[in-house]
């Protein structure tokens, strides 16, 4: 089973990837997965611009970044959104890769590692509604972090519970992309 740490945030002064690289550190020594970080600037996704819609597309795609995108998230079983909360929302970018693609993310399963001035919930609570429509399952639990108690400044320093609520989350997170697995 595969398993994708996607890191949501493309911003320059962006810290979801102080984020992405402790959740990738929980994996290690976990034998129930393989785990990638994919790093969402590294795809330099357009805004929107198939001229197919993703669903009516069938994985074929004219612009190569889209096509790239696609082939890396068709790979994994089940993915970990590490999202930040902007402006009471999801972020644009990820929402973007997320829709620039359709049968991709069908019968998976994801997990939502958040991080806001509120914890990212919020996002959360989108990215639930966003992701079923897709086919999804959105486990139940969820790690939401504070910029203001898991953060020192711009440095990720996530309280000591955080390392225990991630291992629960990415126990759900196979056992349920398990059980999708079925379905596709």
């Amino acid at each position: 089973m595969k398993i994708a740490v996607i890191c949501g945030s493309t911003r320059p002064s962006r810290v979801g990837e102080q984020v992405a690289d402790w959740v990738m550190r929980q994996t290690e020594g976990r034998e129930d997965a393989t785990y990638e970080l994919v790093d969402l600037m590294s795809y330099e996704l357009e805004l929107l611009n198939e001229p197919t819609i993703p669903g009516a597309a069938k994985r074929q795609y004219e612009n190569p970044a889209t096509r790239r995108w696609s082939e890396t998230i068709d790979a994994f079983d089940g993915y970990v959104f590490v999202t930040p909360e902007y402006n009471h929302g999801v972020p644009a970018a990820l929402k973007n890769a997320f829709d620039v693609l359709y049968p991709e993310w069908g019968y998976k399963s994801l997990a939502l590692v958040s991080y806001g001035a509120d914890g990212g919930v919020r996002a959360v609570e989108q990215w639930r509604t966003i992701a079923a429509n897709a086919q999804m399952h959105v486990v139940r639990g969820q790690l939401s972090m504070s910029t203001f108690t898991d953060f020192d400044g711009e440095v990720f320093t996530p309280q000591e519970r955080r390392a225990k609520e991630m291992s629960s989350l990415l126990t759900q997170l196979v056992r349920w992309s398990g059980a999708t697995a079925t379905l596709r």
